[in-house]
């Protein structure tokens, strides 16, 4: 029971991480195409600063949880995904140098660095972590002294590059409708351009992902014995279409909501369908790590829990009073204030 507890928080947790800071990978994809002027590339940094490295205590949350309370899948996927993991870490350290270095010098140049330096580090880990997802669904090859035998490059496949895009296309979505809620004027009109436009994007390839992951992975297999379960991809789908609709209407806030849920629901569909595996063996089934024969002892699941009934709700409250606290739009007053970015 507490490991099925833990396999449901770490889906959740990491659903959680992809919603939040989703909208951030979008937003640093975005700069290049959609802030021509200074100050439009500063609304995008400004947009999300306030959130990034809280959203980041997510990342750090779900890599927790994956090493306490499951430590045999934390090192056999820190071991066989080390080269995209290692990626994704160098990545979010140049993002995250970005925002601090940017204006420290008054240089068009320099300025230009940073800012691709914002797209490497917002581009790669959302390509990464698709990658990472969708081979986890299908199945990584390792044997049974838990080595993988592969490169980069296996992982790389089809399916796994499909998985890439889609959580580029979440992201980019996500982000330009958090641009469009931040900003006004000429950029909100382009943020409001680019969700729609995105968006036709995004179904056509979340509705291949789904056919190709019927002969791709087992992951209906647990739909098909509990047909229940698929009300989580039923979710998944009206909030995608509720995202496309409040678009439209120009409610962003609501489309911001929807698009939320529409990338939380999408990972737990992946999580719910792999359970009770964790980290499936491509080359032999009987090698994959599931939640029962790589979790920590039940002593310390429960104490886990108790920390993370605690702390979570913290957590959550905290992050609500941020977003709260910085939800009006991207003005002058706040360009001009010496913390801005």
């Amino acid at each position: 029971m507490l490991e099925t507890i833990w396999f449901l928080l770490w889906g959740l947790i990491w659903g959680i991480y992809f919603m939040l800071d989703g909208f951030d990978f979008g937003l640093g994809i975005l700069l290049p195409f959609v802030a021509r002027s200074d100050k439009e590339k500063r609304v995008i940094y400004n947009a999300m600063g306030p959130f990034w490295d809280g959203n980041e205590v997510w990342l750090i949350t779900a890599g927790g949880v994956t090493f306490a309370a499951f430590p045999t899948t934390y090192a056999v996927m820190f071991s066989t995904l080390y080269t995209p993991l290692l990626m994704i870490l160098f990545a979010l350290i140049i993002r995250a140098a970005s925002f601090e270095f940017r204006n420290k010098i008054a240089s068009q140049s320099w300025k230009s660095f940073w800012d691709a330096s914002l797209f490497i580090g917002s581009f790669t880990p959302a390509l990464l972590f698709g990658v990472a997802f969708a081979n986890i669904f299908q199945g990584i090859p390792f044997d049974k002294n838990y080595v993988f035998q592969g490169n980069l490059f296996t992982l790389l496949n089809p399916y796994g590059l499909l998985g890439g895009v889609l959580f580029v296309a979440l992201f980019l979505v996500h982000g330009s409708i958090w641009l469009a809620i931040k900003s006004d004027g000429n950029l909100h009109i382009k943020a409001k351009a680019a969700a729609s436009s995105i968006w036709m994007f995004l179904l056509v390839i979340a509705v291949v992902f789904l056919g190709y992951s019927w002969f791709a992975t087992p992951l209906y297999k647990n739909y098909l014995s509990n047909p229940i379960l698929f009300i989580l991809p039923l979710i998944t789908v009206l909030a995608l279409l509720a995202t496309r609709l409040f678009i439209f209407q120009n409610a962003f806030w609501k489309a911001w909501i929807a698009s939320s849920l529409t990338i939380l629901t999408a990972v737990l569909f992946g999580v719910v369908g792999l359970f009770p595996n964790m980290y499936p063996s491509s080359i032999d089934s009987t090698l994959s790590l599931t939640a029962f024969n790589s979790s920590s002892s039940p002593l310390t699941l429960k104490i886990m829990l108790g920390v993370v009934l605690i702390m979570v709700p913290i957590v959550i409250v905290y992050q609500t009073w941020a977003y709260h606290l910085f939800s009006g739009k991207i003005d002058e007053a706040m360009l001009s204030s010496k913390e801005s970015y």
